[in-house]
């Protein structure tokens, strides 16, 4: 049975947002050690462009 399945919080801290956006359920956006955006993975598509210009990508 995989972590996930069982309810278990993976927490993944990455800079690589084009690797870590897949991945996730959840994603926040940390500025200066502050969330500053949560945003889901059923947001994150119509967020994109949002992240991308906050992000510098």
């Amino acid at each position: 049975m995989q972590l996930k399945e069982r309810g278990m919080p993976i927490v993944l801290v990455e800079q690589n947002f084009r690797f870590a956006a897949p991945l996730a359920d959840r994603h926040f956006v940390m500025d200066h050690g502050q969330i500053v955006e949560e945003i889901t993975a059923e947001q994150l598509p119509s967020r994109r462009e949002h992240l991308n210009s906050m992000l510098g990508v």
